[in-house]
C-alpha cells in the first residue's frame, strides 16, 4: 500500500486513572505462588510490566472512545463536517450489535453522511481501520476520518486471578498459558487521518505492508464462555514462548516488504514504534529487524499490554514527548495474535 494524499494529523491517547502493578497482582496470587513454588517478583521480571492501568468497574468502552474521539477531532482542528469515517477499533466492544462505533459516533458530533462501523483484528484493529481510512482518502472517498478505541483490562486480569486462586489443579505449566493475561492493562487512543490538503501538520502517512501466517491462529485465544465457567468475564489462553517466536518471525517479514515499498533502509528510519507486549518482545523485535533500541518508545512498563490501543497510545506518547519530531521518518509495527502484521510508514512535517 502506497499514499500520496494521506496525513496523519493527529494522535490522540487517554489514561485510565486506577494504576494496578504487578506487585500487588502477586500478592492477590500469593496462595498460588506458594503452593506451586514461584518466586515472588516473576511477573515484572519476565515482562518488565511494572503496572497497569484500569478504567472504573463497569465502564463500557464506547463511553470512553467518545470522549476519545471528540477529543482527537478537537486537537485535530479539522471542522467535524469534513469526517466521512469512524471507526472503532479495539478488541473491546460495548455488545455485539449495534456495532459500538454507532453510540461513539453520537457521542462525537460526526455527521449522518458518516461511514460507522467496527473493525475487530485482535491488537491490530486501530492500524487497520487507520489503512481503511486512508484508503478511501487516497481514493477521494472521504476527506478525513478518525479510528478510535478503548480496552478495558479489568475483568480479563481480576477474572484470571480469581479462577488461578480457586482452581486446585493449577500447575506450573498450566499456569504459564494464563500469564499473560496478567499483563494486560486498559487505555484508549484515536487517530485522526485526512487530505494532505486539509492538513495543518504535513504529517505524510506514506503506506506500508500487511502479512498474514495464519497456521498460528491457536496461539493466543480469548472470550467468554459462561456456559462453561459460569463467569461473564473474558479469559484468554497463550502460549506465550511461541507466540513470541512465530510473530517476531512475521514481523521481520513483513518489514522487508514495507521497506521495498517504501524504499526504505534502517539507517533511513528515524523513529519506531512498537507494539507494546513485554520487554523480551521488544528486544528480540529490535534485534531481528536490525533496529536500534534508542530508536523505539517503550510504554508497557507502565501501561501493559494494551491490547490494540498500545501502539497508537504509544505513538501519542513519543510525539508529545517529543521523542518523535518535525523532519522524522517513522516506522509502526504492529503485530496481532492470529497472526497478523501491518506496518506503516510517516513522514513527520514541519
Amino acid at each position: 500500500m502506497k499514499y500520496r494524499n494521506v496525513c496523519v494529523e493527529c494522535i490522540t491517547a487517554i489514561l485510565p486513572p486506577h494504576v494496578v502493578t504487578s506487585d500487588e497482582i502477586e500478592a492477590e496470587l500469593s496462595p498460588v505462588y506458594q503452593r506451586l513454588g514461584l518466586p515472588e517478583g516473576r511477573l515484572e521480571l519476565m515482562t518488565g510490566i511494572r503496572e497497569r492501568r484500569f478504567f472504573d468497574p463497569g465502564t463500557k468502552p464506547g463511553t470512553i472512545s467518545a470522549q476519545t474521539a471528540r477529543k482527537a477531532i478537537e486537537q485535530s482542528g479539522l471542522n467535524p463536517a469534513l469526517f466521512g469515517a469512524l471507526i472503532h477499533g479495539s478488541v473491546c466492544r460495548d455488545q455485539m450489535e449495534p456495532a459500538t462505533a454507532a453510540s461513539v459516533h453520537a457521542g462525537a458530533g460526526l455527521p449522518q453522511d458518516c461511514l460507522v462501523l467496527d473493525v475487530s483484528n485482535a491488537c491490530l484493529g486501530l492500524l487497520n481501520g487507520a489503512a481503511l481510512i486512508a484508503d478511501l482518502i487516497e481514493l477521494g472517498q472521504i476527506r478525513a476520518g478518525v479510528v478510535v478505541g478503548t480496552e478495558i483490562g479489568r475483568p480479563l486480569v481480576e477474572g484470571t486471578i480469581d479462577r488461578l486462586k480457586t482452581n486446585p489443579d493449577v500447575t506450573r505449566k498450566s499456569i504459564k498459558l494464563e500469564f499473560a493475561s496478567l499483563t494486560i492493562g486498559s487505555g484508549s487512543a484515536a487517530i485522526v487521518l485526512c487530505d494532505r490538503k486539509l492538513s495543518r501538520t504535513g504529517n505524510r502517512l506514506l503506506g506500508g505492508a500487511a502479512r498474514a501466517n495464519t497456521s498460528h491462529h491457536n496461539l493466543c485465544a480469548g472470550g467468554v464462555e459462561p456456559e462453561q465457567t459460569g463467569d461473564t468475564r473474558p479469559q484468554m489462553s497463550t502460549d506465550s514462548e511461541a507466540l513470541l517466536y512465530a510473530g517476531v518471525e512475521l514481523a521481520t517479514e513483513t518489514w522487508e516488504r514495507t521497506r521495498a515499498v517504501l524504499g526504505w533502509q534502517n539507517e533511513m528510519v528515524d523513529k519506531v514504534v512498537t507494539h507494546q507486549v513485554g520487554r523480551a518482545h521488544r528486544n528480540l523485535l529490535l534485534e531481528k529487524l536490525g533496529i536500534a533500541p534508542e530508536k523505539d518508545f517503550p510504554t508497557v512498563e507502565f501501561m501493559g499490554n494494551s491490547g490494540a490501543v498500545a501502539l497508537p497510545t504509544a505513538a501519542a506518547f513519543a510525539i508529545e514527548k517529543n521523542h518523535i519530531v518535525a523532519g522524522d521518518r517513522v516506522a509502526l509495527l504492529g503485530i496481532g495474535s492470529g497472526l497478523n502484521s501491518i506496518m506503516l510508514g510517516m513522514e513527520m512535517g514541519a
